[in-house]
């Protein structure tokens, strides 16, 4: 490739690159602007002094500490229901042989096709009748619902790559399905199930309208609700409501960065060997 050429690509890469970051950015701009620079014509515009008290009211009024274990008890449960399920499912219709298999398989992937807010009427008449709502299993169940289609595709395209040699001399040796499943199966996936875990997490730690519809009690809201806290009637403290929205997405930035690999290791193994 001539020096032209990959001039031309790193400079298309950049540009890419940037669009792409750029919402972050000026979500950290405003996130320490005063209010009154919200409207301004200016797309960035930094402050002779950071209004740094932004992330303060962001901790204190916003109720941050106490949604985000809101947030991290749904979240976290709905990741090991998901994985727990979706790995399970994916051996039964990668290692077991049975009648209706095919059928099935099909039936759990329509489910990637609905949306999750597409649910929400059905969802919210049936937790109303199992006194379901106001409780974190009124979030976890649905969330869990949505996730288990899409995470069984990836798990079970990843698992007709693995050999079953080792499966069987388990058997031989007399191991149970469960210890196949969990101390065999699941280290070979560990990409795939990473992939699973992040995405996850991605789908159900910023969503607002099924937790807004479920939760009224104060002490069970999650992370979105710490925004509305400073939306008022007729005005609302834009500038902590960036705060806010910045804190929130630390988690999620870091955890991607952190498992980006593995996250495109377990979604291309599938794609290619599956």
């Amino acid at each position: 490739m001539s020096t032209t050429r990959k001039k031309v690509l790193w400079a298309f890469f950049l540009l890419v690159a940037f669009v792409q970051l750029f919402p972050l950015i000026w979500l950290l701009n405003f996130s320490i602007v005063d209010a009154n620079a919200f409207f301004s014509s200016k797309i960035l515009l930094w402050p002779e002094v950071p209004k740094w008290h932004n992330y303060v009211n962001a901790w204190v009024d916003g109720k941050f500490p106490k949604y985000f274990l809101n947030s991290l008890i749904v979240t976290g449960s709905t990741i090991v229901l998901t994985v727990v399920m979706s790995i399970s499912l994916a051996y039964a219709f990668t290692r077991m042989h049975w009648k209706w298999r095919s059928f099935f398989y099909t039936v759990i992937l329509l489910g990637i096709m609905i949306p999750i807010h597409a649910t929400l009427l059905p969802n919210f008449a049936i937790f109303k009748a199992l006194g379901l709502t106001d409780s974190y299993w009124g979030l976890i169940l649905p969330y869990t619902a949505v996730s288990v289609p899409l995470s069984t595709f990836i798990l079970t395209g990843f698992m007709r790559s693995i050999p079953s040699a080792m499966e069987e001399s388990a058997v031989m040796d007399g191991a149970s399905i469960y210890r196949i499943v969990f101390q065999i199966i699941l280290p070979l996936t560990m990409p795939a199930v990473v992939t699973v875990a992040v995405t996850t997490f991605l789908t159900c730690w910023n969503e607002f309208i099924m937790a807004a519809t479920f939760i009224s009690k104060d002490s069970l809201k999650t992370l979105p609700f710490s925004v509305m806290n400073f939306a008022g009637l007729y005005s609302s403290d834009y500038g902590s409501q960036f705060a806010v929205m910045v804190l929130t997405s630390v988690p999620a930035i870091v955890i991607y960065a952190m498992f980006n690999e593995k996250i495109t290791k377990g979604v291309t193994a599938g794609a290619v060997k599956g």
